[in-house]
């Protein structure tokens, strides 16, 4: 159940990239809670909180999503931890595109992905934590998403999966190694100038 507490754990540490958290050990959140962060701001210990916490614990929970990838005709993926830091975890453009597909029949996760930021407590205390998207084109009043997620580990580079509508058509945009931070997003507002100057009024060639 989404109001289900759970705690975070010292084995929710990163001890892969040694990325850092502000969720310390100890605290206790709702599991709706954590995924809200997962989605929206890429908390690596919610997402390893909710991987441990799963029905028959992680490796269950591993199962599952690779269960699903198979599902939804992700042949080129294989996952092997829920927090995306290991570089074990791989996936394609192609793959990724109909996982996002997929996820738009999810109202919790196009809620949670493209809200701007969320103030969260903690369950035990009433701790108060501001946190912020880390996609910030959903900040853009620019910008119509549906759907997002970003990402970045030093194999894979700098990522960002989404659905936005440009001139009211849903278009699925997967950017992977970019190699700045801020790169992701000047491919994607440049992908976007392109589809608006005529590239989708034209629409495909041949």
């Amino acid at each position: 159940p989404l109001d289900e507490s759970i705690r975070i754990e010292r084995a929710d540490i990163d001890m892969l990239k040694h990325t850092g958290s502000r969720l310390r050990i100890g605290a206790v959140f709702s599991r709706r809670d954590l995924l809200h962060l997962a989605l929206m701001s890429s908390e690596n210990r919610a997402a390893s909180a909710l991987g441990r916490n799963y029905p028959g614990g992680l490796d269950a929970f591993v199962l599952k999503m690779n269960a699903k990838a198979t599902e939804l005709g992700m042949r080129n993926s294989r996952f092997v931890e829920p927090t995306g830091l290991s570089s074990e975890n791989v996936s394609t453009a192609e793959d990724l595109a109909l996982m996002v597909r997929a996820s738009l029949a999810y109202p919790l996760i196009r809620d949670f992905s493209t809200a701007p930021s969320a103030q969260i407590h903690t369950a035990d205390t009433g701790q108060a934590y501001g946190f912020s998207n880390s996609n910030g084109l959903v900040r853009t009043a620019a910008w119509q998403i549906d759907v997002s997620k970003t990402g970045y580990i030093s194999e894979a580079g700098q990522c960002l999966v989404m659905q936005a509508r440009i001139m009211d058509k849903p278009i699925i945009i997967v950017l992977l190694d970019s190699w700045g931070k801020y790169t992701r997003i000047g491919d994607a507002n440049r992908i976007k100038k392109w589809l608006e100057g005529g590239a989708l009024a034209a629409g495909p060639a041949g």
